[in-house]
């Protein structure tokens, strides 16, 4: 079922014409400050990948992508659920060097998605890929570069401020750094990631949780991460406490790419050794591939942060169930 939450006392802070005026300068401003930050290039995208590739992201495994057949070049295709593969693929493809890197706009369809106020079917995200050398792949750097981009958001923030003086979200610049086993440990009784999660951004504000994917001492890991495109050890997600749903709202999923090495012991460990014979997967497992750190960042859920909604359906158009266009009709929130 899904969920819907409603905010007692909600009310928009900008009516529909400067809602779309909003979700333009933020779009537009964030990509200025956020590929100056990390000294990246736009790119252009695809909207489908072939199946055989292996380059489309298979999240926690279960999810069904949306898939059809292309008579014309005899092949299956599958809509994205993320670039995060692709991306490597174009660095070596496009020759960028260490120290450069590219970004460009994600379009998915994740039609399993269990829908609430900061989750759709749709997802809308700037995703990036950076070349790194192999001195680059340690937590000191991981966390220079989550720096970089929650100052890019910041900034956006302020200047958006300026622009629209009615929006009021105020946003942490300093981040607290934790790992997923330390937040298990700091809250022991809480018995999801999400909730330990929520506790610990509501203390701090702004916060990066690092190490998600392999399982915690409880058996269980703190959320999902494929095994094939993020170093376990050396990735992260970036969170801002949302005040208005009075949650921890993630922004950005981001890590330090596996090696040879990492993607061996991640496929073994998560029994997805089958994957070793896609081209993309051989490719990384011959070392043939530049060594990188990337992720994606949400651009609806920037722009709902900042303009303080309490729905990812004011800023983004989608499709939702009766439930949850009943609920948010009554309570004054406009869907688009």
């Amino acid at each position: 079922m899904n969920k819907i939450y409603i905010p007692q006392g909600y009310k928009p802070a900008l009516d529909a014409y400067d809602t779309q005026r909003a979700i333009a300068y933020i779009k537009e401003t964030f990509q200025e400050e956020f590929s100056k930050a990390l000294n990246l290039k736009r790119v252009s995208a695809p909207l489908f990948v072939t199946e055989n590739s292996g380059l489309n992201d298979n999240l926690n495994g279960y999810e069904r992508p949306v898939a059809f057949d292309i008579p014309a070049v005899n092949a299956d295709a599958q809509v994205v659920h993320s670039l995060a593969k692709w991306k490597r693929l174009a660095l070596k493809r496009y020759n960028f060097t260490v120290g450069n890197g590219l970004y460009t706009d994600m379009n998915a369809i994740r039609r399993d998605e269990e829908l609430d106020n900061v989750h759709s079917i749709y997802v809308d995200q700037w995703d990036w890929e950076k070349v790194i050398t192999r001195e680059n792949r340690n937590m000191e750097y991981l966390k220079l570069i989550v720096r970089a981009i929650v100052r890019a958001i910041c900034d956006t923030n302020d200047r958006l401020h300026v622009r629209f003086p009615q929006l009021r979200t105020e946003l942490q610049r300093e981040v607290s750094f934790i790992t997923s086993q330390e937040l298990e440990d700091l809250y022991p009784d809480l018995p999801s990631g999400s909730q330990r999660e929520t506790a610990y951004v509501k203390d701090h504000k702004t916060a990066c949780v690092m190490q998600i994917g392999r399982k915690l001492r409880s058996g269980k890991p703190h959320d999902g991460r494929a095994p094939d495109y993020d170093d376990w050890d050396l990735n992260c997600d970036i969170f801002f406490w949302d005040g208005v749903l009075g949650r921890a709202l993630e922004v950005s999923s981001m890590g330090i790419r596996v090696d040879a090495a990492s993607l061996d012991r991640q496929l073994t460990e998560a029994g997805c050794d089958e994957r070793r014979t896609l081209p993309f997967h051989q490719m990384l497992l011959h070392d043939e591939l530049p060594l990188t750190i990337g992720g994606g960042i949400g651009q609806s859920r920037l722009a709902m942060l900042m303009m303080g909604c309490a729905h990812i359906g004011e800023v983004q158009s989608s499709i939702w169930d009766e439930d949850t266009l009943h609920a948010c009709e009554r309570a004054g929130i406009p869907l688009l």
